[in-house]
């Protein structure tokens, strides 16, 4: 089990589904967790900052820790139509909750990442972004560039000791995905549809990110890991 004493992370989107689980795996390890969310976290009220990701939310340097060992970015949304009904409005909205939203508080964290002299980022895009699935034209463009940033953040950032990763992962038994697992047959459709016959739960998702934030991922950086069941890469 990694060693999160003394360690600050910050997780954004803490509040349910992997976030939450990550919420409890660290603070389970040790770690002083800070939070953020669109919700109040009452059993982390002394360190959670309410903010509404999808909108023009304020968020001050000063607002946070001085040295952060970790972020983990788990915000995200799942709005899936035909391409020729996305409206202009329903393709800002994904890209601020998934992108945009990240990149501003990663921007803010910056300084705080560079004085834990060893930090790591890590952040969620979806296998629809390597594997082209018909409705989810806007999510996958969102989580497209979220994999850009998590390149482009590795090189920038790696002679400051920040490593950047993210994780990919294929549909999940979460709060987020319930409209799509909601009747034991859209459940066992979805399960079908995976190599290994299931749908991911948030433990796997969690347990993938803290070792992404831990010092057993050390030397992995500029990576997107996929936690997806074989949907990526295996056919069966």
């Amino acid at each position: 089990m990694a060693n999160f004493a003394n360690k600050n992370i910050l997780i954004v989107g803490a509040t349910a589904g992997i976030g939450a689980e990550i919420y409890n795996q660290l603070t389970a390890q040790g770690a002083n967790v800070y939070t953020i969310a669109r919700r109040p976290l009452p059993e982390n009220e002394a360190q959670h900052l309410q903010l509404d990701l999808s909108a023009d939310f304020q968020l001050a340097e000063s607002q946070l820790p001085a040295t952060l060992h970790g972020i983990v970015y788990c915000a995200g949304s799942i709005n899936l139509k035909p391409f020729n009904r996305f409206t202009e409005a329903d393709f800002l909205q994904d890209y601020k909750i998934n992108f945009l939203s990240a990149a501003r508080i990663l921007q803010t964290a910056m300084r705080a990442l560079k004085n834990a002299q060893g930090a790591s980022v890590v952040l969620f895009s979806t296998v629809a972004v390597q594997t082209g699935f018909g409705f989810h034209a806007s999510i996958s463009a969102a989580k497209g560039a979220v994999e850009g940033l998590t390149r482009t953040l590795a090189a920038e950032w790696a002679l400051s000791k920040i490593r950047v990763n993210a994780i990919a992962p294929s549909l999940t038994d979460t709060p987020l995905a319930a409209n799509l697992l909601s009747t034991p047959e859209k459940r066992e459709a979805s399960n079908k549809r995976h190599p290994l016959n299931r749908v991911g739960t948030a433990s796997e998702l969690a347990s993938a990110a803290v070792f992404l934030l831990s010092e057993q991922s050390s030397w992995t950086t500029g990576q997107i890991l996929h936690i997806d069941g074989g949907m990526s890469s295996v056919k069966m």
